[in-house]
């Protein structure tokens, strides 16, 4: 574990600010070197400027650290990735494609790669999706991510590439602002309740989503990491559960901690990418093959996140 060095690409964003972090205290600061296309806000470890369309320039950093893992995060998501669709297939595409090519070229022992639950669309069951299922995306981040899956899946059998993949829920936490996910309102709206006590979700009330909060899924992703590889028997990407709530529920909870807080809905194009997402998920193959088992509920996560913002 100690001989580890780690390469995360799109380390600045909301969640590999938080991962970074973590992956540095278990394995050691100078065994974690992130990169984006700026520097981080806060330097905490060695950082490089990288382009994820930059095969060359991806290779030479994995030559001068000596990287054994890639943890790629780097992507447009599901929002933002709408007003330019041909841009963002390409980053989120051609950026893995490099990956995964020198993966195998440079004998990485294994990457990491997030997928989502943006793969799933009208036709996928909306309650207790199962880990195989009818998938058929309607944004270019969800058809970028399920075609993701795949090439990931393709690696592993006939290179014997070591990648493994959850599909994130919407990810909720203090540490860092949104980053134009459809699921953004759940962070959005602790910072409205404290700054002004009200705010308008680009949601409808009963948009019922799957959730996880940072914590759970920081340690998610280092328990897969961390499994024993023929333990593994998803190699697309594991279905992976926290909770799921609406806005309105989420609000209730809120008002618990602040009364008089108020909010209102005025569901934006983002309500049609929601809508087409499940209500809930079965993660119950992530539960037996790496003993995965979420910690945080509504109650827990609404409190915690008061707390730290606060």
């Amino acid at each position: 574990m100690a001989a580890e060095k780690i390469l995360m690409l799109g380390a600045n964003g909301q969640i590999g600010t938080v991962l970074a972090r973590a992956l540095r205290e278990k394995f050691g600061v100078e065994s974690v070197i992130t990169s984006d296309l700026r520097e981080p806000d806060q330097q905490s470890g060695p950082h490089e400027i990288l382009n994820v369309l930059d095969s060359d320039g991806l290779k030479s950093l994995i030559d001068k650290y000596q990287v054994t893992q890639i943890y790629h995060l780097a992507a447009i998501l599901s929002a933002r990735g709408e007003k330019d669709p041909m841009n963002t297939w390409k980053i989120n595409m051609d950026g893995l494609m490099n990956v995964l090519n020198a993966g195998v070229e440079k004998k990485i022992t294994r990457v990491f790669y997030p997928s989502t639950i943006a793969i799933f669309g009208p036709s996928t069951p909306k309650k207790m999706t199962p880990q195989e299922s009818s998938f058929i995306p309607t944004t270019v981040y969800g058809i970028s991510k399920l075609a993701a899956e795949n090439w990931c899946n393709y690696y592993h059998k006939r290179y014997g590439l070591d990648v493994r993949s959850v599909r994130y829920p919407g990810v909720v936490g203090w540490q860092s602002e949104a980053g134009g996910g459809t699921t953004d309102y759940a962070v959005e709206i602790f910072h409205e309740a404290l700054k002004h006590k009200k705010y308008t979700c680009f949601l409808e009330a009963d948009t019922r989503l799957p959730m996880i909060y940072m914590d759970d899924c920081i340690r998610a992703t280092v328990e897969l990491m961390d499994a024993e590889s023929d333990k593994l028997t998803v190699r697309t990407s594991y279905n992976l559960a926290g909770m799921s709530f609406t806005p309105a529920e989420l609000a209730s909870e809120i008002k618990k901690h602040i009364p008089g807080f108020e909010i209102q809905y005025v569901p934006d194009f983002r309500q049609a990418i929601a809508a087409s997402w499940s209500e809930s998920i079965d993660d119950s193959i992530a539960r037996k093959d790496w003993d995965w088992k979420p910690e945080f509920d509504l109650e827990r996560l609404t409190k915690d996140m008061l707390d730290h913002l606060r």
